[in-house]
């Protein structure tokens, strides 16, 4: 449903050595949701994502069916599957081996003070925060999402397809 409603438009790729106009949809057009609905805390619940959920396998449980994932990502300003989204524990554990190397995952990636703020490496009172550590609390802010009322998600749906047509 959230590509289907977004207009075509002409874009020149060139192919092959030969410039030609293809028709893309046009994801420039960004409709937000109406502020009122989001604000209004009573119309979400938050919900933390567990290993492997996707946007369509959290609305076909939240709404009985996979084609609003696009509500699920557009109520949490979340458009990148793979990095908006919390990677799964198994593959957390191979990407940061990966992008650290195995013998620098407990270096340290910066200092902080008790309170969570970032300082540099001569403040007293500093605590040291791990590549690990750091990439572990990344990974882990992604997790918590708002997830629109079932009650109130097809009126969404009818207010965003009518905005999108605008």
């Amino acid at each position: 449903m959230y590509f289907s409603k977004i207009q075509n438009v002409y874009a020149p790729f060139t192919i092959g050595g030969v410039e030609q106009y293809i028709q893309i949809k046009d994801i420039t057009v960004n409709v937000r949701f109406v502020t009122e609905f989001l604000s209004n805390i009573t119309v979400y619940d938050l919900y933390d994502i567990r290993d492997g959920e996707t946007p369509e396998l959290l609305a076909e449980r939240f709404y009985g069916t996979p084609t609003y994932h696009w509500a699920i990502m557009l109520a949490n300003d979340r458009y990148d599957y793979i990095n908006d989204f919390p990677i799964a524990s198994n593959v957390f554990e191979e990407y940061i081996r990966g992008k650290y190397g195995e013998s620098h995952l407990n270096d340290v990636h910066h200092y902080e003070t008790a309170a969570g703020l970032t300082v540099d490496s001569d403040w007293v009172g500093r605590l040291e925060v791990s590549n690990y550590t750091y990439e572990d609390r990344l990974n882990e802010s992604k997790r918590t999402i708002k997830v629109i009322s079932q009650s109130i998600i097809e009126q969404v749906g009818r207010e965003y397809a009518k905005a999108l047509s605008a």
